[in-house]
């Protein structure tokens, strides 16, 4: 700031405060209320901000563990066959099966082939 702007604020502030000076006691008293009202309406805003404040924190975190815990779909396709699967090819009866393991490997991946095209 340059000094007539110096110059300008002095001058400002000693007219407000002159102003100031001359209202009368009921106005000071209105305005002293309304300052209070004022300053109560912001602090119970404040007090209902931080009060989600902690539930927001859980939120979040619980999506984020949501969201971390989800499996892998690549994963999901490349798992071993299930239990009653492994049963069955490693029952007694199954040992030609596992001889031609390979064939039956064959088929089911022309299967595939065959339901996508």
């Amino acid at each position: 700031m340059n000094q007539s702007d110096d110059e300008f604020v002095r001058q400002a502030k000693t007219l407000f405060d002159a102003s100031v000076d001359r209202l009368d006691a009921a106005t000071l008293s209105t305005l002293n209320r309304g300052r209070h009202r004022a300053l109560e309406a912001s602090r119970t805003q404040a007090i209902d901000w931080l009060r989600w404040a902690p539930v927001t924190g859980v939120a979040v975190a619980a999506l984020a563990a949501v969201l971390v815990m989800q499996p892998d779909p690549a994963a999901l396709e490349s798992t071993p066959a299930s239990v009653t699967e492994m049963e069955i090819l490693l029952g007694d009866e199954s040992m030609e099966m596992l001889e031609d393991l390979e064939f039956y490997a064959f088929i089911d991946e022309f299967e595939a082939d065959d339901d996508v095209g």
